[in-house]
């Protein structure tokens, strides 16, 4: 039976004694932890619990205060979901000055294909502002004139639309960790290649520069790793001889629009779980349901060249083995 937990997120300056308080807390009401991950970066603590609260000996409302007083205390920010907090979920949208991301979540929001609401879109320029306004969404430009984002705003606002969601509709900047940390596995980004080859800027350029014969784009959660988060979606075409930087990123952006609505979808669905940086898809989900691979793809059984020969001459424990493809074995558990 699958269990729906609670989600517990702790963000400040890392010190000593945040993670006993907060779990002492919850262990004197009754409420049973089933996971803890943590992590620093740049001299943000962010700690992220889930645990199951269907025992707990207080209210949900009593919870909140208490941890929102432990939090004041210790000068850290502290987040509670409850399940039920999730039932309508909530999508802000980060964007800079290119429309195709944003006009492809629209036109979903229209169809009714996504099971959740647009609340605001959010951006370091103006641009956008009058798509929002034609599809009747909120927009506030957070940006500077030279398009650096106040990021206390946008933490403000992503706390006052109740964002379960953040999706980076080609949002041109860096998300610093203390916006990360407080949406983990919950900011879906979209970038111009097959990651991880050509992470960081200009990713269209250096594809063309490298010679590659396929290019394409990827969606995937946003961690504090630049380009290097739980890979969800990905998309390829082919790059002709004398593709242009211009060429590639026109066949490129219809693909992002693509690759990021379906990674938005897949979210929305619950239908997939991250474990040690990978995505999966969760038990009993239909995978055809979603288009994950490159399209209608062939893969030949055979021949394989060379693949008899060396298995010939392989032993029973590394037979089928290689750098690239094997999978670790379990342990004996002695």
């Amino acid at each position: 039976m699958t269990r729906e937990y609670t989600e517990i997120t702790v963000i400040g300056g890392d010190k000593t004694g945040i993670v006993a308080k907060v779990t002492n807390l919850l262990f004197e009401r009754g409420i049973n932890i089933e996971d803890i991950d943590q992590a620093v970066r740049d001299g943000v603590f962010r700690m992220t619990l889930h645990a199951d609260t269907s025992g707990m000996v207080c209210t949900e409302a009593t919870l909140r205060d208490a941890l929102a007083e432990l939090g004041e205390r210790m000068d850290v920010d502290v987040q509670v979901r409850f399940p039920a907090d999730r039932e309508t979920k909530r999508i802000a949208v980060l964007v800079t000055r290119e429309s195709h991301c944003l006009e492809a979540l629209f036109e979903a929001r229209t169809a009714g294909e996504l099971d959740a609401d647009i609340s605001v879109v959010i951006g370091n320029h103006d641009d956008l502002r009058p798509l929002a306004d034609e599809h009747g969404v909120p927009f506030h430009d957070v940006g500077d004139e030279k398009g650096s984002p106040d990021e206390a705003e946008l933490l403000r606002l992503l706390d006052e639309y109740d964002t379960d969601l953040v999706v980076l509709a080609r949002y041109i900047r860096i998300l610093s960790p203390n916006v990360v940390f407080r949406y983990e596995d919950r900011i879906i980004n979209v970038h111009p290649s097959l990651l991880p080859s050509f992470p960081g800027a200009a990713a269209y350029r250096q594809a063309r520069e490298a010679g590659v014969r396929i290019a394409g784009v990827t969606a995937h959660y946003v961690t504090t790793d630049l380009d290097q988060g739980p890979i969800i979606t990905q998309r390829a075409f082919d790059v002709p001889d004398d593709a242009s930087v211009a060429a590639l990123k026109e066949r490129g952006q219809p693909l992002e629009a693509e690759a990021l609505l379906e990674a938005v979808k897949l979210h929305l669905d619950d239908a997939v779980s991250v474990h040690r940086g990978r995505t999966s898809l969760r038990d009993g989900v239909d995978g055809s349901a979603y288009r994950l691979g490159l399209g209608d793809v062939e893969t030949p059984d055979g021949p394989v060249d060379g693949l008899d020969a060396a298995l010939d001459g392989a032993t029973e424990t590394d037979a089928g083995d290689t750098e690239d493809d094997a999978e670790p074995r379990p342990t004996s558990g002695n």
